[in-house]
């Protein structure tokens, strides 16, 4: 959303929307792919790759044989075979990049069920999709309230009209099965073409529809993301995040995609660490794990009864006791492990060394003392002004 051509438009209006011809980024990053093969040149004799990308609303994407040998470059609006009539969408991609994309998402280029390109886009073919895209919104408030009328517990979240304008696909969410039998009716009646009904899931929805996160950035499902695997309350454990459903939770409803990102780094460092579960054994008393810190590579132990004192280890000096303890021995105590940090002494030094033995009224002594010294001074000049006066007397 930050394309520099976006950012300037005549009357308010973006550049970039509505492909004026601007914005290099083909859909304000929504899925945007980067052709980092647009600078290279095919090898001689060989052929370009006659398959492009294509993008339609909300980051929805299909691949297409260009049949015709059209010249298509990035941005280009194109007409593409539907069923029926033709739709409407905008190039997001051509040459080499387009075959590693296939083969990313296990599309083959033989398969008659991939749909061709018929021609680029003339002006009455934009007009009637711009005045089909404008029609939207209205339809979709006017969907929910039919289907609220009808009692269908159902929530209609998009609705994406093909190029031709002779389809509406209606996106929608529900726990259950839905019969929309009587909604299709209702449909088709009130908005005079033919209704498609499409349930999608929760991360689906918010894939299409988009936000910004609790991070600041915009959703990574809307951007980038397309491989939605499932997350678990697992992953926040092993992160030492607190089980709180409102911060773990995204705007779809379900646990944050961004929990897995770091997992696996979180399970190769805790490989090294002993389980929190494992009491250490000492002539002392038992100690039981309170904390741990896989940064910083330190864990805090407490012996039962004295909760209020932790004692802090590395996962070696633990292991190292726990090592010990299975084989029937115990050690004397935490202490003779017990890692002596130096932060606390080092962090009162230069507290110390700095501020702390000052005192807060510092400031204010200085000034006191030019008071005595300018109240002397009057007093002085004074006491010179009278013996003056009683001499000339």
């Amino acid at each position: 959303m930050a394309c520099t051509s976006c950012s300037t438009g005549k009357d308010g209006q973006p550049k970039g929307c509505k492909n004026n011809g601007t914005c290099g980024t083909d859909g304000c990053n929504k899925l945007t792919v980067f052709d980092w093969l647009s600078n290279m040149s095919l090898p001689g004799g060989a052929e370009p790759f006659d398959f492009v990308e294509v993008r339609f609303k909300n980051g929805r994407k299909h691949f297409f044989k260009n049949t015709e040998n059209l010249s298509l470059s990035i941005g280009d609006v194109v007409a593409t075979e539907a069923s029926p009539g033709h739709d409407v969408g905008i190039v997001s991609l051509t040459g080499e990049l387009v075959r590693v994309q296939m083969k990313k998402k296990r599309e083959d280029p033989n398969s008659a069920e991939i749909l061709k390109i018929y021609r680029k886009a003339s002006q009455r073919d934009i007009d009637v999709w711009q005045e089909a895209r404008d029609r939207e919104e209205k339809i979709q408030q006017r969907s929910r309230q039919i289907a609220i009328r009808l009692k269908l517990s159902m929530k209609i979240s998009d609705i994406e009209f093909q190029g031709d304008a002779s389809k509406a696909t209606f996106y929608y969410t529900a726990e259950d099965r839905v019969d929309f039998r009587q909604l299709i009716k209702e449909f088709a009646r009130e908005f005079n073409t033919r209704i498609e009904m499409k349930q999608i899931g929760l991360r689906q929805e918010a894939a299409r529809l988009g936000g910004i996160g609790s991070c600041g950035r915009e959703l990574c499902c809307s951007t980038w993301l397309t491989d939605f695997r499932s997350v678990s309350t697992s992953a926040a454990r092993y992160q030492q995040l607190s089980l709180n459903p409102q911060k773990l939770a995204g705007q779809c409803g379900k646990l944050k995609c961004c929990l897995n990102y770091e997992l696996d780094t979180y399970l190769e460092a805790l490989k090294s660490f002993p389980k929190t579960d494992v009491k250490l054994k000492t002539k002392k008393g038992t100690a039981v794990c309170q904390k741990i810190d896989i940064f910083k590579g330190l864990l805090w132990y407490a012996y039962e009864g004295e909760w209020m004192n932790w004692h802090t280890l590395t996962p070696e000096q633990a292991n190292k006791i726990i090592a010990k303890n299975k084989k029937d021995e115990v050690v004397g105590s935490l202490e003779e492990y017990e890692l002596n940090l130096q932060l606390a002494e080092t962090d009162q030094k230069s507290f110390n060394d700095g501020i702390g033995e000052d005192s807060l009224t510092r400031f204010d002594k200085p000034k006191q003392q030019q008071r005595k010294r300018r109240n002397k001074n009057k007093k002085r000049k004074k006491h010179k002004g009278n013996t003056s006066k009683s001499k000339n007397a």
